[in-house]
């Protein structure tokens, strides 16, 4: 198994699930993980850091703040490369998180090839 670089800053606030994605992801060679159990555990991360992370893996419904809204402040402060938001919504709010993404210009991430895909 190769091991990658990527700095993941991975935000969730159910313990279990947590813990159960850093697993996921230690399996596929991402050890550079940052765990946060909620938005300003996160933020407080990414101001502390030395260098922006390269991937924000966010969970949509946060306690303090929406996942989106996260990810809108931290790039505006510049504070991380790409992100990813996670959520078990239906595609109704889904279709509607997907539209506020579009409007706010945050763009798509791009993973390496060699990512796999989890469904």
């Amino acid at each position: 198994m190769s091991t990658h670089s990527l700095r993941i800053l991975l935000v969730e606030d159910h313990p279990f699930q947590l813990i159960a994605t850093q697993v996921l992801l230690n399996n596929q060679g991402y050890f550079l993980l940052t765990p946060a159990l909620t938005a300003a555990e996160a933020m407080a991360a990414m101001q502390r850091s030395p260098e922006p992370y390269g991937l924000l893996l966010c969970d949509q419904c946060l306690p303090d703040m929406s996942g989106l809204d996260l990810i809108d402040e931290a790039a505006r402060q510049g504070l991380l490369h790409q992100a990813i938001l996670l959520s078990g919504l239906p595609d109704v709010q889904l279709e509607n998180l997907q539209q506020l993404a579009t409007q706010r210009d945050l763009p798509p991430a791009r993973l390496p090839e060699q990512t796999p895909a989890w469904t």
